[in-house]
């Protein structure tokens, strides 16, 4: 699975110019070929007991007495494969018509393929230095993907920012692998299992689960890490479906539910990731209700998507299935949608404002119908995948904390209105297209895409969780919740919870109609409340970020530098120089003449004799 795209991008990046031709095919066949190892290893798995459903393959010997590198294949690490390899290769597809124009399309497909084979890699590590390998790789890739067309200084600066904020939760991660090792001894999934509450004190794993929780926000893009993701979006849109539906911002999710054993021995660090998933989820959902670039409403919403799935990672076994099965279901709706986005960028001579969109659905039929099944799985109407696995989080959020769980309904009425705004301006009232666009339906490799994303977008919810059948299948990597820990069995959209959800997509889905639907959209933003414009400026995370680390970094940057010339610099300088002036005051006395010399040793002797005659008198 992993050398099959890693032999991908080593094929196109070394091959240069000589692969233009065929570049983008070759990337493509490395992803499915993966995919379809996948798949294989997937139907293996099935085919053994549950308790059996765990391989450690064996690679080599990689840090000599700490740690050897292998494979983890298991529940949890398959579903996270199948869903990158599956993704990742219809957004591989999607971009051979995407980027048909471009003339760096071969090294843009190398950068897919390393990103894929990068997030392999991490999933299916069985220890945390091959885990924290492929973070770093998933990092680099988002580097170069985001920044691609850097002849753009806003895409430029933009992957700058994404690899900087990362650097900031690597930091995290790698302490709390650091303090893994020197507690356990061991950085091996296998070794670190639920037994680890007995073996270190309560505060050391809660140290423990905050460091990686740190991780964790980086690369999902969680408060208050975040504020890298929306500017993501100056790279290709494909790039964006890949970051936000199967690789870089699932990683978080991914990292705390592999590291469940330390988090439910340490209730502190468990609650800490219920409530940064909560602040998250309502904070991307505010910033998507004022976006009027369609790219950055759909980051907005991953933002606030990722976080009900971190509120689910944080609610234990009994929130780690659901947790995951949005991951995969969000997975689908949310490619189809940044696909559907690129499609319409496409048509529009690659305009992302909403604002000179509208009437677009008689022109772009299959975009919209598969668009729009994506919006109604995300905002969870009843009987499609989103409505399934976000239902089941915030039913569990309500069983362990009311006041999260209330939260988690808010979000979901705020899911329905600027999902509903963002459908709305694009495809249905009046035309407020430029003078020279001429949309047009995409071509059918960037819609077939579409429709395979669109259908598993309506039915992979009701697979997964009714029944309990992907939690029974996750059991053998993150275990059973116990029976009180999960919420009284009911039928879906009958509890109370569900209701109020259901009651508060429909109100939010309702006022978008009314403000978006039934209202004329003005082509130019009118003046914005404060709220408004609080939303706009990403909750001024960049200001807050500049005020809080950047000038304070700033400040103490000079003092250090006015210290080194100053300080160190000027007391090296300044004995330097003492030393040089008195030389050269000294050098005087060496005249060269002889009668200066025998007149010193005359001054010299009778000094010396006098000194002598004075002695013997004493």
């Amino acid at each position: 699975m992993i050398a099959l795209p890693l032999f991908g991008a080593a094929v196109l990046l070394l091959g240069g110019r000589r692969t233009n031709a065929w570049g983008h095919f070759f990337g493509v066949a490395m992803s499915l070929g993966a995919f379809a190892v996948a798949v294989v290893t997937f139907v293996e798995l099935l085919g053994l007991q549950p308790e059996q459903r765990r391989r450690d393959i064996g690679l080599f010997e990689f840090i000599p007495g700490m740690v050897d590198l292998g494979m983890l294949i298991d529940p949890l690490s398959i579903s996270f494969a199948l869903l990158i390899t599956g993704v990742g290769s219809l957004i591989h597809i999607y971009s051979v018509g995407y980027m048909s124009h471009d003339r760096d399309r071969r090294r843009f497909f190398a950068y897919l393929n390393l990103f894929v084979a990068a997030m392999l890699l991490l999933v299916l590590s069985d220890n945390y230095i091959g885990l924290f390998i492929g973070w770093e790789g998933v990092g680099l890739a988002s580097y170069l993907l985001i920044g691609f067309w850097q002849h753009k200084p806003s895409a430029a600066t933009a992957a700058q920012k994404a690899f900087i904020v990362n650097r900031v939760g690597d930091f995290g991660l790698l302490i709390g692998i650091f303090t893994i090792w020197t507690t356990f001894g061991s950085l091996a999934f296998a070794d670190l299992t639920h037994e680890v509450a007995g073996q270190a004190s309560e505060g050391t794993l809660t140290a423990i689960g905050l460091l990686l929780l740190l991780g964790a926000c980086g690369k999902s893009a969680q408060l208050p890490l975040q504020s890298w993701l929306l500017d993501a979006m100056e790279g290709p849109t494909p790039v964006s479906a890949l970051i936000h539906a199967a690789t870089m911002v699932t990683a978080g999710v991914y990292l705390v539910v592999r590291s469940g054993a330390f988090f439910e021995a340490a209730p502190t660090a468990q609650l800490v990731v219920t409530i940064v998933g909560v602040a998250t989820l309502l904070a991307g959902a505010i910033i998507g209700c004022a976006k009027d670039d369609i790219k950055k409403g759909l980051a907005g919403s991953t933002m606030s998507q990722i976080g009900y799935m971190m509120l689910g990672a944080g609610l234990g076994p009994a929130g780690y299935a659901f947790a995951i099965g949005h991951l995969i279901t969000h997975g689908f709706f949310k490619a189809n949608m940044f696909l559907g986005a690129g499609s319409v960028m496409h048509a529009m001579n690659d305009e992302v404002d909403m604002r000179r969109y509208g009437a677009l659905f008689p022109v772009m039929k299959i975009t919209a119908v598969t668009f729009i099944v994506g919006y109604l799985a995300i905002i969870g109407f009843p009987l499609l995948s989103g409505y399934y696995t976000k239902e089941g989080i915030i039913e569990t959020a309500m069983h362990h904390n009311q006041i999260l769980g209330w939260l988690a309904v808010l979000g979901a009425g705020l899911t329905g209105f600027y999902m509903s705004r963002m459908v709305f301006m694009t495809f249905f009232g009046k035309k407020r297209w430029a003078d020279d666009a001429h949309p047009h339906e995409s071509p059918a490799v960037m819609t077939w895409p579409l429709i395979i994303l669109a259908i598993g977008s309506i039915g992979l919810g009701a697979f997964l969780v009714l029944g309990n059948r992907f939690m029974n299948f996750l059991s053998p990597a993150v275990g059973l919740p116990q029976p009180a820990d999960m919420p009284e069995p009911h039928v879906f959209g009958v509890g109370t919870a569900a209701l109020a959800t259901l009651a508060l997509v429909a109100a939010g889905a309702a006022f978008a109609w009314f403000r978006y639907g039934a209202a004329e959209v003005p082509a130019v933003a009118p003046r914005a409340s404060f709220l408004t414009t609080f939303a706009r400026r990403d909750l001024y995370g960049d200001a807050l970020n500049e005020a809080l680390l950047m000038r304070p970094g700033q400040w103490l940057t000079r003092i250090a530098v006015f210290f080194d010339n100053r300080g160190v610099d000027g007391l090296v300088n300044g004995l330097a120089a003492g030393i040089g002036g008195t030389s050269g005051r000294l050098r005087r006395v060496q005249t060269g003449f002889v009668r200066s010399y025998a007149l010193s040793i005359l001054f010299g002797a009778a000094a010396v004799v006098g000194a002598l005659l004075y002695v013997g008198n004493i």
